[in-house]
């Protein structure tokens, strides 16, 4: 289905002589009382050509031409474009939308092939609290593309390669308790980790053993490869276990080691074209001078003014870094899979290290540059109701697997007081429903880029905008069907639909919206958008169903209404679903 917005920009397109590639956009009025659709086209006309900009818009009113779709095109204020849509057209529309698989959602232009790296937890160490952004936001994208008609790689870039490993392959060689691993391997593994690194700040000779056993296992000593090899399988199985909790899933998991074997040949050959030049012993990448200071990712300004912030590539001690595996896989992924975008969903501090690479890439290969969009969705932190890093009590990082333990344990106690006479069975699951849905739900709704604090209470609420409301508003619509089936009556879908009464009409319209903000979600990256529009959706519905009785209306009415709350229950179900929600089907 074409959106609406489409087909009045063809239409304003249209009544304009030479628009030329004047963005002559339609978005939804800001406030439903001057109409359903506005545009500011007039206004940047009326710029560019020196005229009136309700003078232009009056021109445009007179000729565009959409009396089949609107009742009313009024101009306002400066010179902004409303539009109201005629009942018997959004019903018309609504009808449409009933019956297509998709929603409303239009197919793209073009099918995009888009990688996106996502999660990307260290081997032998737990997941925390601070992956679930990365992993929950990642995950979202990678479903609404999809759903769009994008092509997708899920890409989990695992550390599973560094420094760290000399001293876990010490720890586990002298420190190792295999009860404890045999019980929590990570939480094992991140002990003797811990351990060990202790000993090589405060005791003399152990740093020079960690850095042998990384030696060894450098140089493909079997023994350690073997080990290394355990941990990374070890920590894999755990992670796995979060993932099937959360509904994750990846197409490839391919951590650093996999580009360990390609890190020299990167460095030779940025050396080769002159993109990298020796510094101090180590191997950097500096300013070309070809931007402006303040645009310029390899300088930063002090109280004594510019100075050079460069990228090393390669360290003094031979090593490479970040930078070095992250050119190595960009190179990689554009080879295999000749994306049109690549997204990386990491927190903010990473934004340097991300416009330092990407500048480094596009010197590299700008033929490949050019081809292909890199995104770097950042986003902000978690906080306590402190405002501080969310922590435990003890200041411990949280983990992943006990936060959503609690969000369960949390929510079995709401469904239990709800239902005290449900089957422990289904109170558990339906309480795995709904506190993982909370958790996740709080995360997508902030703009990503701020920081939110993480409040039990606000998540797991029915009220307000959060992820319970929205599946108890699909759980009450499916209960009109059930109240209908046990009292022995039947709705055959494909009923004939009518809007009349205002809600209805008011369903009609934010039902259709549905296809216009979802490919929006991928232009910024942003499932809040997504979130937002679900709260509204359900909004929009409750007030229809107190205003439009639905089992108490007859003959085609009732029919007609019951259409409608098939298709908003649908759609909040594969809203959510793109969220990566589960809904419910009783709570």
């Amino acid at each position: 289905m074409e959106t609406i917005p489409s087909i009045l920009e063809k239409r304003l397109r249209a009544a304009v002589d030479e628009p030329g590639d004047t963005p002559l956009l339609i978005a939804s009025a800001t406030d439903s009382r001057f109409g359903d659709y506005q545009s500011n086209a007039a206004m940047l006309l009326a710029k560019q050509r020196r005229m009136n900009p309700r003078a232009v818009a009056q021109q445009i009113v007179e000729r565009i031409g959409v009396e089949d779709i609107c009742s009313g095109v009024e101009i306002a204020g400066a010179g902004f474009i409303n539009f109201r849509l005629r009942a018997d057209w959004v019903q018309a529309r609504v009808l449409q939308l009933r019956d297509d698989p998709r929603l409303g959602v239009p197919e793209p232009a073009r099918t995009l092939g888009i990688v996106i790296d996502f999660s990307s937890p260290n081997v032998a160490k737990p997941m925390h609290v601070g992956h679930i952004r990365s992993t929950i936001l990642g995950d979202s994208l990678a479903r609404i593309a999809e759903y769009i008609g994008h092509k997708v790689v899920r890409d989990n870039h695992i550390g599973d390669w560094g420094t760290q490993f000399g001293m876990l392959l010490l720890g586990w060689k002298t420190i190792l308790d295999r009860v404890a691993l045999a019980q929590d391997p990570l939480l094992e593994m991140e002990r003797i980790y811990k351990d060990v690194s202790a000993r090589c700040r405060g005791e003399e000779g152990v740093l020079e053993k960690a850095r042998h056993e990384l030696v060894l296992l450098q140089s493909g000593d079997l023994e350690n490869l073997a080990l290394w090899k355990e941990m990374i399988r070890l920590s894999q199985f755990q992670f796995d276990a979060i993932y099937g909790r959360l509904g994750v899933r990846f197409d490839v998991t391919l951590g650093e080691s996999f580009y360990n074997d390609q890190l020299k040949a990167v460095v030779d050959e940025l050396r080769s074209l002159e993109i990298a030049k020796e510094s101090d012993g180590a191997i950097c990448v500096f300013s070309d001078g070809s931007l402006a200071q303040e645009q310029d990712v390899f300088l930063i300004k002090d109280k004594e003014g510019w100075r050079d912030n460069p990228a090393i590539v390669l360290k003094s001690d031979g090593a490479a870094n970040y930078t070095t595996t992250d050119l190595a896989t960009l190179q990689y992924r554009i080879q295999t899979w000749k994306p049109d975008e690549i997204i990386y969903v990491t927190d903010g501090r990473q934004q340097l290290h991300f416009r330092q690479m990407f500048t480094i890439f596009r010197r590299w290969h700008p033929a490949s540059s050019a081809q292909v969009k890199l995104s770097h969705v950042w986003f902000g932190s978690i906080l306590g109701d402190d405002g501080k890093p969310f922590k435990t009590r003890s200041g411990e990082t949280i983990r992943l697997a006990d936060l959503l333990d609690e969000a369960q344990e949390r929510s079995f106690a709401q469904v239990s007081e709800r239902n005290p006479a449900m089957a422990e069975e289904e109170r558990r699951e339906i309480a795995r429903i709904i506190g993982i849905g909370a958790v996740k739900y709080a995360d997508l709704l902030p703009h990503r880029q701020g920081d939110y604090v993480f409040n039990w209470d606000r998540m797991l609420s029915f009220q307000g905008n959060t992820a319970p409301y929205l599946q108890n508003a699909y759980v009450r619509i499916r209960s009109i069907f059930r109240k209908l089936a046990e009292a022995g009556e039947i709705w055959e879908a494909g009923s004939p639909l009518i809007l009349e009464h205002p809600a209805e009409i008011a369903l009609g319209k934010r039902l259709l919206e549905f296809g216009e903000v979802l490919p929006n979600v991928l232009l910024d990256h942003r499932p809040n958008t997504l979130a937002n529009y679900l709260y509204e959706l359900a909004n929009t519905f409750h007030a229809f169903y107190e205003a439009c009785p639905v089992l108490k209306s007859e003959g085609t009415q009732r029919q007609s209404r019951f259409e409608l709350c098939d298709v908003a229950s649908r759609m909040i179900k594969t809203g959510l679903g793109l969220l990566g929600i589960e809904v419910p089907e009783r709570m």
